[in-house]
């Protein structure tokens, strides 16, 4: 897509095509004949144009609930956050007053701050992602809040604002920078903004070395759904403690829950401690789990760690917590292939599903070996205890 396509694709013409797309069940493999077909009213660089927007609405609904109205390329796509991380985020920023989004992309986090009610300064480089982000801002009606900026971080500074937030790129050539240093702009770059606005927040790859970070920092973890979406720094009067995890869950009619965790709570400062499975294995969430919160939230479910270093955790008595996954132990031992499939048969296990840390074993392997087509589903933990290989069965609940 370039500019031109863009500004078709918002006329009357290219939007009566879209929706009609948005119409039809579209497989991304089977294509060819809807491309014939609209190829007889436009032009073929167009209906491929209209085609691959329609399908990335489809693959963005996830992402977005009013995807059917957005404008995506592939790449601004992928790098955009999920709407609901965006939301939070910019329940934290907005009310600093005017937010600058710096690499604001496809506008993911602008269309968030700008329904929050902040006045948004969007800020970016490529002229192709900054038509991007004013269609989608103009599809939902928040032209008023949002002021485009077409300039390059690197040779420019920030537009004055009382808090600014940047995306820098993490990817280069289609491979993801893992550095700091190699981001664009990079980390440096970045927190010498602060001298001008204190109030800087970041996004950052989920799996960021937390020790290239600044101290006086606040490092939050997010995960959505159970799965780990990224990490965000938050500077000067917007760090409220030094690591959180938070975690966002989607509702079924639609809404999302949020969850937070942090390092200095008071009522988790006292230790955690180690012990042989009891009758619940928990499994924390991946933010707890990057946060370094794996012993706080054994605090609060009264439970121990297995190992010191596995983020497992057991206790007696069972504890609901957004925080962490549950199952029942039925009963553990020492690893010993042997030993665990005649206890599973005494069970009569049927499915089984593997899971494991600590150990090299292959998970989908093993359960295709230990797994019978009748019986009760169980669970098959391959952990440690003290340093030493385990095995524990489980059910769920």
């Amino acid at each position: 897509m370039d500019l031109d396509m863009l500004t078709w694709l918002r006329s009357p013409v290219g939007q009566a095509l879209l929706a009609e797309l948005a119409e039809q069940p579209l497989v991304e493999t089977q294509t060819l004949r809807a491309l014939e077909r609209i190829r007889r009213r436009v032009s073929p660089a167009q209906a491929a144009a209209a085609l691959e927007l329609a399908l990335l609405r489809q693959r963005a609904a996830s992402k977005f609930p009013n995807a059917h109205q957005l404008f995506f390329t592939r790449e601004a796509l992928e790098q955009a956050s999920a709407a609901p991380v965006a939301a939070q985020r910019a329940a934290r920023l907005a009310p600093s007053g005017d937010v600058a989004d710096l690499g604001c992309g496809l506008g993911a986090d602008t269309l968030a701050l700008a329904g929050a009610g902040a006045h948004v300064w969007a800020v970016e480089r490529d002229p192709l992602r900054l038509a991007l982000c004013q269609a989608n801002v103009a599809a939902l009606g928040l032209e008023a809040r949002v002021s485009p900026l077409l300039c390059d971080l690197l040779t420019t500074p920030p537009p004055k604002a009382h808090a600014l937030f940047c995306d820098p790129g993490r990817r280069a050539g289609g491979r993801r920078r893992f550095n700091v240093a190699d981001y664009e702009p990079p980390l440096a770059h970045v927190l010498h903004w602060r001298k001008q606005t204190p109030a800087l927040a970041l996004k950052l790859a989920p799996g960021v070395e937390t020790s290239a970070l600044p101290s006086d920092a606040e490092v939050e973890f997010v995960s959505l759904n159970g799965e780990l979406k990224e990490a965000a720094l938050w500077c000067g009067p917007l760090a409220t403690t030094r690591m959180r995890a938070s975690l966002l869950r989607s509702t079924s009619n639609g809404a999302v829950t949020y969850h937070t965790m942090s390092k200095d709570a008071p009522e988790l400062q006292r230790e955690a401690w180690l012990a042989p499975p009891a009758t619940y294995l928990y499994e924390p969430d991946p933010a707890i789990i990057r946060a370094g919160l794996v012993r706080e939230l054994g605090v609060c479910l009264d439970a121990a760690q297995l190992d010191e270093e596995i983020a497992y955790l057991s206790g007696t008595t069972l504890v609901a917590s957004p925080f962490a996954r549950a199952w029942r132990i039925i009963t553990w031992l020492p690893f010993n292939l042997k030993a665990l499939r005649a206890q599973l048969r005494a069970l009569d296990a049927g499915p089984i599903t593997v899971k494991k840390r600590g150990s090299p074993l292959d998970s989908d392997q093993l359960a295709r070996q230990l797994s019978r087509p009748n019986g009760q589903p169980l669970v098959v933990v391959l952990t440690k205890h003290l340093g030493k290989p385990i095995a524990l069965i489980a059910a769920l609940l």
